[in-house]
């Protein structure tokens, strides 16, 4: 088979960010205890060798070698493989936020995609874990082969090339990130009492930070007590009411907080009621927009306030550096790529000459048992064993020169 035709079996079905909703793409995700059956009926159904099933929360995408064309047609096949429920409606409106990948076109996209430059945060690496767990998974339940596995090796390699070589990932760019680094910057101590107000997604994230890092004192205050519960659980914290904090005297040496509210959350009267008579330099990290802390605060008491305006701003100059990169990121990926078609041309030789061992010692046995059997049998133990050196020596060079000459005539490759 032609080294161009093995490649364009290898094919990318993806549902992204860049062409769908969040709610789309949910749609097509597989949970971790169905993944062998489902993606097995997958490759049965529509007449794959090899797949790999990579899903994060902006992404769905199917990796897969197949001697198919993809088209509408077959991508409804692929729609009624997956899910028989689906509505002809449902499966046409679908149509055209399918991003279709093949050949070399494929490799180019996983290549962005592990190396973070397809994400919707550039240069966030979480993603080339996500890949590498993605083939491990199934590779694990056997339904992977060799091409796939050349392609995901060489994808984890140019990823961590990427990131290494270029300052792509240098900088942080979520002002979550950015918001313990300033808080990690002052030294707090791991003791620090710490009031998180707000259970959303932004404060559950800052509270992983600070869990994944020690902190040990922490306590959450939520509109939603039962919010407050779950987060204050996971952190081994408490949990109150944000009703309740205007009225809490147990001291603090940071707040970090983020609400929905349209009006300060901490007024100076509150402030006032939490210092409890500390006046002491206190560190307030105000994620909320609009803005929860009332910052004139700061022109009474000492309070050392990282604002998420502020913050913004860091991440805006932090992901124009990272821009900045990108055509060093694109040029190792270029090259990673002509190495990776040189790479897969190889393999086809080898995959092409691999029944020559197996010839040059069914003509060895032959000539042994058969054509020279009789001479052989006069012969001495002691000459007969020289014999068997010479023809194991000629047998293994036999085979190691056409496969040097083949490299270098097919692949106009010097050994």
């Amino acid at each position: 088979m032609k080294m161009d035709m093995v490649l364009n079996q290898f094919k990318i079905i993806a549902l992204t960010h860049k062409s769908s909703g969040l709610d789309n793409i949910g749609r097509f995700h597989i949970e971790e205890s169905d993944l062998g059956a489902r993606l097995s009926e997958l490759k049965k159904e529509l007449g794959w060798d090899e797949v790999v099933y990579l899903a994060t929360c902006n992404r769905v995408e199917f990796l897969f070698s197949a001697d198919v064309e993809i088209n509408n047609d077959y991508l409804i096949r692929f729609f009624r493989a997956f899910d028989k429920s689906w509505e002809a409606g449902e499966m046409e409106r679908y149509l055209p936020s399918f991003e279709i990948y093949q050949g070399s076109d494929a490799v180019l996209h996983l290549f962005n995609v592990a190396s973070s430059l397809d994400s919707m945060v550039i240069g966030e690496r979480e993603i080339i874990t996500q890949v590498r767990t993605a083939y491990d998974r199934a590779s694990a339940l056997s339904l992977t082969g060799d091409l796939l596995r050349l392609v995901i090796k060489k994808t984890i390699q140019i990823a961590k090339e990427v990131y290494s070589n270029t300052a792509i990932a240098k900088n942080p760019v979520s002002v979550v990130s950015l918001a313990y680094r300033k808080l990690k910057d002052l030294n707090v101590d791991t003791e620090a009492r710490i009031l998180i107000v707000g259970a959303g997604k932004t404060n559950t994230v800052m509270a992983k930070y600070l869990k994944k890092h020690g902190f040990v004192n922490l306590t959450v205050f939520s509109r939603t007590l039962s919010k407050a519960q779950i987060l204050a659980a996971e952190l081994n914290g408490k949990a109150k009411s944000l009703e309740t904090l205007q009225d809490y005297k147990g001291g603090f040496d940071v707040i970090i907080t983020c609400t929905g509210a349209t009006d300060y959350i901490i007024t100076k009267s509150i402030y006032q009621t939490l210092l409890n008579n500390d006046m002491g330099k206190k560190i307030v990290i105000d994620l909320a927009v609009p803005n929860d802390f009332d910052s004139s605060i700061a022109e009474d008491y000492k309070v050392n306030l990282i604002a998420i305006t502020n913050l913004k701003d860091i991440a805006h100059e932090n992901l124009k550096e990272r821009e900045s990169e990108l055509v060093h990121c694109r040029h190792i990926i270029e090259n990673g790529l002509a190495d990776f078609v040189e790479m897969v041309k190889e393999r086809q030789v080898e995959r092409a000459m691999r029944k020559i061992p197996a010839k040059v010692r069914e003509i060895s046995d032959t000539a042994i048992n058969a054509v020279f059997a009789k001479d052989l049998a006069k012969m001495d133990s002691s000459s007969r064993e020289t014999l068997d050196k010479v023809l194991a020596y000629v047998e293994k060079k036999y085979i190691s020169v056409p496969m040097k000459m083949a490299k270098e005539v097919l692949l106009d490759k010097k050994q």
